[in-house]
């Protein structure tokens, strides 16, 4: 029986492959290329439904015994009580943490403020902190300054102004403040410090150093010194400030150096810091309230 299939001679070549002209190996890479494509569509739709797919509630991290337990981030309304209640002239202290600054609140009830030149003394004072600066060359007082209505010292070193006029404290931001001048004409104080918050608004200064910052507040009609118990930047604690509902704030003299303390309802009196050191210069400035 003869074989109907041609023999191939040594001197002739015949190509073999798909009736559609393609090779075995380029099947196989388009079947590959098309297995590729697939699941890559495959795993976008997944990708697609499991983040539009609704989450269960988050798990809360496990601490261990060594972390340290979180600070609770009080709300301004539950750490400044606003129009309380007191009996008696006293400091009242209230702690709060914001933005991981913590701050503590003085107080004063039922005191004038005013200012003094020097280290202040005499009985019924139940709250004091260090006004203006000192100037690095003379130790004069830097900044406008009116002492019970007499001028100390003029000059616009720094825009923020504390003016107290009638036993009334105001506080503010102003190149010219007409404050000053009716602080002369009415027996009354006034002094020149770093603006920390105008209407609202953090007011950004040029140092950068961090230590302890002492301000005096204005929020909703009440004004207190703020002092933060860790050392902070101004841009921090102003920030702080503004996130407490501070309105108005300036700067009083900080650093764990500067004089100042306050009496509590229990009738003893303590400093802001032990290191305090009050008397250093003749022409140290007090914001007191007695």
């Amino acid at each position: 029986m003869k074989d109907n299939k041609k023999e191939i001679r040594d001197d002739e070549f015949r190509v073999i492959g798909k009736a559609d002209g393609r090779t075995d190996g380029e099947a196989r890479r388009r079947n590959r290329l098309i297995g590729a494509v697939s699941l890559a569509l495959v795993l976008l739709i997944g990708l697609f439904f499991m983040l539009r797919w609704p989450k269960g509630p988050a798990e809360e991290p496990e601490g261990g015994v060594f972390d340290p337990a979180p600070v609770p981030v009080q709300a301004p309304g539950d750490t400044l009580p606003l129009g309380h209640p007191a009996e008696g002239t006293f400091t009242e202290r209230v702690d709060t943490v914001i933005n991981d600054v913590h701050l503590a609140l003085f107080i004063p009830h039922n005191a004038v403020p005013e200012l003094t030149l020097g280290v202040p003394s005499g009985e019924g004072i139940i709250l004091t902190a260090q006004a203006a600066d000192v100037k690095a060359e003379d130790h004069k007082i830097l900044g406008a300054f009116v002492l019970k209505g007499k001028p100390l010292a003029w000059g616009l070193s720094k825009k923020g102004y504390c003016a107290i006029i009638d036993g009334k404290i105001t506080v503010g931001t102003s190149e010219n403040s007409p404050l000053f001048e009716e602080a002369t004409e009415k027996e009354g104080y006034f002094f020149r410090q770093y603006p920390l918050v105008d209407k609202g608004v953090l007011v950004e200064n040029e140092h950068k150093n961090k230590t302890m910052r002492k301000g005096l507040c204005c929020r909703a009609g009440q004004v207190f010194v703020a002092v933060s118990m860790t050392d902070e930047s101004f841009h921090d604690f102003s920030q702080a400030l503004v996130d407490l509902g501070v309105e108005d704030a300036v700067y009083l003299v900080g650093g764990h150096r500067s004089g100042g303390w306050w009496t509590g309802e229990d009738g003893a009196t303590r400093t802001f810091d032990p290191e305090a050191r009050s008397g250093t210069y003749a022409n140290e400035t007090y914001i007191i309230w007695k």
